[in-house]
This record gives C-alpha cells, structure tokens and sequence, in this order.
C-alpha cells in the first residue's frame, strides 16, 4: 500500500514559503502599479482603430502596379545584407580573437569585450539613425548599422566558441614551436570554421529582415521605399512591398535553414 512518503513531488521553485509568496505578491503589485499608472489616451486609441480601418481599407487589393521600384528597393535591401555580412563577419573575426580569454592576454580581452559590448547596445534603427545623421540618407548609411550590427552577434558568439576549443591542440603546437599564426590557422581555425559558417549564413539571414527595418528612417533599402509609400498614403502598394519583405524572409529562412542542416 502505497503513502503519501512514496510519491515524489517536484520541489517549488523557492523553498522558503514566505519568501515564495512574497515574491509572487511584489510582482503581482508591480503589475496592477505600472498598469494603472501607464498614460493610456483611450480616446487617441478608439480614434486609432477609426483610422487603422480605413488604412486596412485602402490596403486591398495589394497594387503591384511600381513593381520596378519594388524590385529595385528589394534589390538594394539584398546589397545592403549582403555587402554589411561580408564586412561584418570579417572585422567579427579578429574582434572575437581579441574577446577569447584564453587566446588573449587580459588587456586585450578587456578591449574586445568592450567593442562587442559597444556593438551590442543599441538597437539597429538607433545606429540607422545615426549613421544617418553623419553620413546621409541612402545605403551606405545602412551598410554601417548592418556592420555593427554584425560585429555584435558574430563576434560575440564566435569568442564563446573559441573559448570552448579544445586547448589540447594549441599547447601541443606551441610546445612545438610553432608561431601564433600558424597556432591560429591549424589549430583554431578547423575548430572554430563550422561555428563561423553556421554564424555567417544566420548573419546573412538577419541582415536582409534588419535592412528593411533599418530603411524605414532612411537607411537604403525597400525599408525606405516602405516609408515613402506610407507617407503617400499608397497603402495598397505598401501592402504589395509588405508581401514581397514577408516572402523574401520566407525564402530566405527555408535557404538558410537547409544549409545549416547540411554543415
């Protein structure tokens, strides 16, 4: 006959029962304070749906009408990721050397650490905005944002991948001799090379869903022909470029995913 001592339960996530409940009470409070404390204008938001029905109402049927300045902007979105990807992954590499603490002496850890650090803090329509301001409307604009944008992810997660190598390797090349370049290219390096394709294809897949985003505040891009088509009150045409942007990620996440599988 089985007791109640006999079956298992799972613990609670926090032992101490007032400690748990407490918790659970403050966050509970933090809630119903930050919900009853948000500016909400109930009546900007009943006018709001008014005028997103009429938006959705000038949006069918999607015109495909412009379909060169679709293509066009789409054309230079794909430039725009394809050309930050490249540059990107190449300036991550050295900057995740410099990250890898066991590769790295502690001064220049610090150094790649903040630079990763740095190209990790803002959001891309941020960097878009200021590249924008510094260098003008266009692509190149998005070009940089896409490049830093890169260094943030690739480097970061290529200095982990580093740090997890098999150390092994490294000592015995040094112990015979063998310069740092050489360490680098034929002990690190077929270590590292399935992580850094992996990482370039995932890059080149997030670059071209970030440079339409990145168009929107003038960076380049069908993100911009999006913009104008708004501020033409076009929406049926922005409907049309939405389509294209939706399937191009489309497209470009069964590509990328399939190539991944394949590594």
């Amino acid at each position: 006959m089985s007791t109640a001592r006999d079956t298992w339960r799972r613990p609670p996530f926090i032992a101490n029962p007032l400690l748990r409940w407490g918790l659970y009470l403050g966050v509970a409070v933090y809630v119903v304070w930050v919900v009853a404390t948000l500016p909400v204008d109930w009546n900007r938001i009943s006018e709001g749906l008014t005028r997103a029905g009429r938006i959705f109402g000038g949006a069918f049927p999607p015109s495909f009408e412009r379909s060169g300045l679709l293509i066009d902007g789409f054309l230079e979105s794909l430039k725009i990721a394809v050309l930050a990807t490249a540059i990107g992954v190449l300036v991550s590499i050295p900057i995740a050397f410099t990250a890898a603490r066991n590769v790295a002496p502690l001064p220049v850890f610090y150094l790649g650490r903040a630079l990763i650090i740095l190209a990790r803090s803002f959001h891309p329509v941020i960097v878009a905005i200021i590249f924008v301001k510094a260098v003008g409307f266009g692509p190149f604009a998005g070009v940089l944002t896409l490049i830093v944008y890169s260094i943030g992810f690739v480097a970061k997660m290529l200095a982990e991948r580093i740090e997890e190598i098999d150390f092994g390797q490294v000592e015995a090349m040094r112990a015979a001799g063998a310069p740092y370049l050489s360490t680098l290219v034929y002990a690190i390096f077929p270590q590292i090379m399935p992580r850094q394709i992996g990482l370039t294809i995932y890059q080149l897949d997030s670059n071209l869903r970030a440079s339409a985003v990145v168009g929107i505040v003038g960076a380049g891009g069908i993100g911009s022909t999006l913009a104008n088509a708004f501020g033409r009150y076009d929406y049926d045409f922005a409907l049309a470029i939405t389509i294209v942007i939706v399937g191009a990620i489309l497209i470009s996440e069964g590509v990328s995913g399939q190539i991944r599988k394949r590594l």
